[in-house]
């Protein structure tokens, strides 16, 4: 029991600490940087923490979820959307200290409570699971396109770096639905669209 949470463990420890890895380059990264105020740059940069807290929050629920997970195929798709969240940490991550910010100080809430979420739904059943990530990856893809719309338009750097977010999390949410995920209740949606929009404001600034 403890030799199989010790990698689990470090898992968490790396997502929330240490520098993470990517296969892929970063989108936009050959692309100049635009020219931003001082305002302009603090304001991309809390929005690009922002889009890494919910990162972190993806590599946890992944996490619980794969832990639980009764099909291994399933838990490999998991497994496999994980690594892709951990490349948009990266991104996210490398983005933010281009622009002179900084992460989330409340990271490590934000990933303990994701982790104990996702290992809730992987517990009623793989159906329901896959119908909570799906859910999860609409609403990133929304809340993605939201800050796309908002960011100035010169930062064509940052653009880049969400829209690649963004096919990435409909590309989940789609192979969700093909492995037969569950539509929530709208209860739960709800509950999960008002606990987005908390982190969201409390990361935009702490």
């Amino acid at each position: 029991m403890i030799d199989a949470l010790i990698p689990q463990f470090d898992k968490a420890l790396r997502a929330v600490f240490a520098a993470a890895p990517t296969r892929r380059p970063m989108p936009g990264a050959d692309l100049p940087e635009g020219e931003l105020s001082e305002a302009e740059k603090r304001h991309v940069a809390a929005l690009m923490r922002v889009n890494h807290c919910g990162e972190i929050c993806a590599q946890a629920l992944y996490q619980g979820q794969a832990l639980s997970s009764r099909d291994p195929a399933v838990k490999r798709e998991l497994e496999m959307a994980a690594w892709e969240e951990t490349e948009h940490l990266n991104w996210t991550e490398r983005r933010i200290a281009e622009l002179g910010g900084r992460k989330s100080l409340l990271n490590p809430l934000w990933y303990a409570g994701s982790l104990a979420i996702g290992a809730f739904a992987g517990k009623c059943g793989d159906a329901w699971s896959l119908g909570f990530l799906a859910e999860t990856e609409r609403q990133v893809e929304g809340h993605l396109e939201s800050h796309m719309t908002i960011l100035p338009a010169q930062d064509r750097k940052s653009w880049e770096v969400l829209e690649q977010m963004k096919a990435d999390e409909m590309r989940h949410a789609e192979t969700a639905s093909h492995y037969g995920a569950r539509d929530l209740p709208l209860p739960v949606r709800w509950a999960m669209r008002l606990s987005s929009k908390l982190m969201t404001r409390l990361s935009y600034i702490a």
